[in-house]
């Protein structure tokens, strides 16, 4: 048998051929980087490689770095390697990494979904022989309604909070989720005011050209009084907390594929809770894994042992794989 091109490591997935590390969680001399999200994009690195969308925002969270940038679809070899990155739709400038070593494809998934968001690249199939795939959502029971229906709930809560006076307060991890939640409102329905950590990430993704509506940043000047009519997108650590009490009795939403589950919505303690993900559900999973036309899968983060029996009898050669990503939930 071949050595494989892709091995796990205690530092993260490794390729021997050119020596770099995809997505590593701890510092490595070169490392390849699917997206900026920071369980994947950590500090401590020597070098990085990311693509023209992802690299700005990992120098905004991880300061000066270096960091050189790859588009889409086009080859670099590294070592006895090479690398290219395709699209992931996960959120803005995420990717999958294709690795070829001789004649033998391996492409690892990083986080990704295949429904369109109006934002995000649209997801590719990479063809290979090995896929490393994520699983955040790998049970039945997550499929998710069309983003046209969510968009249609969330309007209609906050038009209805706004007719009483009500400031609507939607939690939102502060890259992706957020830029995909301010895309899909009605800014008819009154004025938009985003936390600072949800700004910041703004103004760099509205740097590269990404098509957001207006938004105001949350001062002392704001409160409950001043902005009855308001939405606030705000990281779901702020609800609840000081920074939040200035808008008073405010109805408080929240938005991932935890909402699938009515438990995690209970523990929430959220007014609302709207079933909207940037993973793919679990036929979107299937989809993708079909379409790469690999083998052997490797399931990393998720259900990861239920998604990989489920893969077996399937009649793929799975193998579940540990990693220290994390889920949706933890990057909320």
């Amino acid at each position: 048998m071949r050595d494989p091109v892709l091995t796990f490591t205690p530092n993260g997935i490794y390729c021997p051929a050119g020596d770099f590390h995809i997505d590593p969680w701890r510092p490595v001399d070169r490392a390849v980087i699917t997206h900026a999200h920071s369980d994947h994009a950590r500090a401590g690195h020597r070098r990085y490689l990311a693509t023209p969308g992802t690299a700005p925002v990992m120098r905004h969270r991880l300061g000066a770095i270096d960091v050189q940038t790859l588009a889409y679809g086009v080859p670099q070899t590294i070592g006895g390697a090479t690398v290219s990155f395709h699209p992931a739709g996960h959120l803005p400038g995420s990717a999958q990494v294709r690795v070829s070593v001789g004649g033998q494809v391996w492409a690892v998934s990083g986080d990704y979904k295949l429904g369109p968001d109006g934002l995000s690249e649209q997801f590719e199939p990479v063809r290979c022989h090995a896929f490393i795939t994520e699983c955040t959502f790998g049970l039945p029971v997550f499929r998710w309604r069309p983003q046209s229906e969510v968009a249609d709930e969330i309007n209609a809560w906050w038009a209805a909070n706004a007719a009483l006076g009500r400031v609507s307060m939607l939690g939102a991890y502060s890259l992706g989720k957020a830029q995909r939640l301010l895309a899909l409102l009605d800014p008819s329905i009154g004025p938009i005011l985003t936390h600072g950590a949800v700004e910041n990430t703004n103004a760099v993704l509205r740097a590269q050209g990404l098509p957001l509506p207006a938004t105001e940043l949350v001062t002392d000047a704001h409160s409950a009084k001043t902005h009855p009519r308001a939405i606030v997108i705000a990281p779901p650590s702020a609800l609840g907390s000081a920074w939040a009490r200035r808008f008073g009795a405010a109805s408080t939403g929240f938005a991932s594929g935890w909402m699938q589950i009515r438990g995690i919505r209970r523990r929430r303690a959220m007014d609302r809770g709207f079933v909207l993900s940037d993973h793919a559900d679990f036929t979107e999973l299937m989809t993708a894994i079909r379409e790469t036309g690999a083998e052997r899968i490797f399931p990393t983060h998720g259900y990861t042992d239920i998604f990989t029996r489920w893969l077996s009898e399937q009649g793929y050669q799975a193998e579940a794989v540990p990693t220290e990503f994390g889920t949706e939930e933890e990057e909320a």
